[in-house]
């Protein structure tokens, strides 16, 4: 093992889906700049949602350019570009190497009636036979809603010929900004884990499996060539290098979904360390050792940070989303700090009122995509403080009842957790994980950028600077919130009603929102 030299930085993109930040972070995870770009999500008929991903490219640039130019670090310095961020996304991509159409984003659903026609059946919506042989091969299968690859380029190849007509290739959104700086266009197992197309019982095969696409009627050569997770894919074209003002000897990583720059990012990348992040969504992500997937609770253990290992997977539709609702709706021209303040008024339990945090649907520990938020037990001496406390304690209680599910699922105690995402920043909020969790929360420093830092600390395994082994030391808890035994009582109670709830809305959720 080689230290990291202290100059080694990574110019680290995560792109989310509301746009890419950018920044410049040392090997080790020290963020020296970073920037947020926002991008717009267009909203078409029929579940249709679409960004520009040229779009992406050129703020990726932009935001780059400034950024070596900042003075925060000699642009001499840095060693490598890694890209994180959203996944389960489709960039259509011409033999130019140029966008062929918009790219389709994890909320499209539009290849829902090509996909059920798929993998659709009578057992929560799928066919067992053909859900069976995408378990066992990949630990996933692609969703009857459309809302995932295979749906968006099964949507594309019937539904858009004109775009079919001019893709050569079908990227995941980290792939196609990796291609940009490389001009190759590489993935691996792990950024292709939404496709589920890969024998992920073998990581050291680099093949798509023959029979996985045989039964989503694709055709391999529309897809990128795979190389190992945590590869090298080589250095930056020389004329990108020139026009950012890079070394064209500075290597580009394999890229990357958010759920392992998060892991990274958070400190947790040995089996079994945990880490929870709240950002828009929320997860609940540990490596583990081994394939496993649970599909009552939607949790798998996907491709991880190296072609040996594995990630859990799982996900909030909406986690700090949930606050974000709130303050614009009921709260309007105030910040987060303002409605966390508001809430602090409010006593643990929050007079007793349960917010369902289901907003868009849910998907871990329960699949249902109709499934709505709500608060529940309102009187008439409630107040705006137990309505704003009830979110914060309403996307905890969710998280209590994902987290039993992924305990349950790695076989073992998860605690303590690394807490991350901008939900992170709110004392009162990891407090509240922490008591209704009752597991202790570490959160790291600067949790916002823990993406970003995250990226690059997969850049510095990647290079060789240093090993798995080493990175909790890297990324070390700044501040630890102790479970409190005095507010146990009133939250044992909350909980014990909490998935009741959900079974009792679930044929209302049902009639409601069919359509």
């Amino acid at each position: 093992m080689s230290s990291p030299a202290p100059a080694a930085v990574c110019l680290a993109v995560d792109l989310g889906t509301g746009g890419p930040k950018i920044g410049l972070v040392r090997l080790e995870g020290g963020v020296l700049w970073e920037e947020h770009r926002q991008v717009q999500t267009r909203w078409l008929a029929g579940g249709g949602a679409v960004q520009d991903a040229r779009e992406w490219w050129q703020l990726v640039k932009d935001s780059a350019r400034r950024a070596l130019r900042s003075g925060v670090t000699d642009p001499a310095e840095v060693v490598a570009v890694s890209v994180t961020g959203q996944w389960a996304s489709t960039v259509p991509v011409g033999a130019d190497g140029e966008p062929a159409g918009e790219c389709l984003l994890w909320m499209d659903s539009r290849g829902g009636p090509y996909s059920r026609k798929v993998i659709g059946g009578p057992v929560a919506g799928y066919a067992p036979r053909a859900a069976l042989k995408w378990l066992r091969r990949s630990g996933g299968a692609p969703s009857p809603s459309g809302a995932d690859p295979i749906g968006h380029i099964l949507f594309i190849e019937n539904a858009l010929p004109h775009v079919a007509a001019r893709t050569a290739l079908y990227l995941e959104p980290v792939d196609f900004l990796s291609m940009c700086f490389t001009g190759l266009a590489r993935a691996s197992h792990a950024s292709m884990t939404g496709a589920w197309l890969t024998d992920n019982r073998h990581l050291d095969k680099l093949a798509y499996d023959p029979t996985l696409l045989r039964l989503a009627g694709l055709d391999a050569t529309r897809l990128p060539s795979l190389v190992p997770t945590g590869s090298l894919l080589g250095p930056v074209r020389p004329e990108v290098a020139a026009e950012l003002g890079l070394s064209d000897s500075v290597q580009v990583v394999s890229g990357t979904p958010d759920l392992h720059s998060a892991a990274c990012g958070a400190g947790a990348v040995r089996d079994f360390e945990a880490h929870l992040a709240i950002s828009t969504s929320a997860w609940i992500g540990a490596p583990v050792p081994f394939k496993k997937t649970d599909a009552l609770h939607s949790i798998a253990s996907v491709p991880g940070l190296s072609p040996h290992r594995y990630l859990i997977a799982n996900n909030h539709e909406t986690g700090g989303f949930c606050l974000a609702w709130l303050r614009d709706l009921a709260f309007p021209g105030t910040s987060f700090e303002d409605v966390t303040a508001e809430a602090a008024r409010s006593e643990a339990g929050a007079g007793k009122v349960i917010f369902t945090p289901w907003l868009n649907g849910e998907r871990s520990p329960v699949d249902d995509r109709r499934a709505r938020g709500g608060f529940h037990n309102l009187s008439v001496t409630t107040s705006r403080s137990e309505l704003a406390r009830a979110v914060l304690e309403g996307v905890a209680l969710n998280n209590r009842w994902l987290h039993e599910a992924v305990e349950a699922f790695a076989g073992r105690r998860l605690d303590p957790i690394r807490i991350i995402g901008g939900g992170a920043q709110s004392d009162l909020w990891c407090q509240i994980h922490a008591d209704v969790m009752q597991r202790v929360i570490e959160r790291v420093d600067s949790p916002l950028h823990a993406n970003l830092r995250g990226a690059a600390v997969f850049a510095g395994l990647a290079l060789g600077s240093f090993e798995a082994e080493e990175v909790s030391g890297l990324v070390p808890a700044r501040r630890t919130f102790e479970p409190d035994g005095a507010t146990a009582g009133r939250y044992e109670e909350l909980y014990g009603e909490f998935p009741r709830l959900y079974k009792s809305e679930k044929p209302m959720f049902a009639r409601l929102n069919s359509h």
